[in-house]
């Protein structure tokens, strides 16, 4: 069961930003596809089964970010 979920990350404010928050999820075994969006300051992440959101939150801490939660 494929999953796509969307969360808060704080830091972002660039490019950069976005590039080193996805570049990290990317490596999380299941991950299909993840979009940043520093402006929003949000990131989505697709994965082909439900991730753990403290894998996510570890991943995004990795990158020099803070996930805040899951986005409304």
């Amino acid at each position: 069961m494929s999953s796509t979920i969307t969360y808060t990350v704080t830091g972002m404010s660039c490019g950069h930003c976005e590039s080193s928050v996805s570049k990290e999820l990317s490596t999380l075994t299941g991950v299909t596809g993840v979009s940043a969006d520093a402006k929003a300051g949000t990131v989505t992440v697709s994965a082909a089964a439900p991730l753990d959101d403290e894998q996510v939150r570890a991943a995004v801490d990795e990158a020099g970010y803070e996930l805040v939660g899951r986005a409304a």
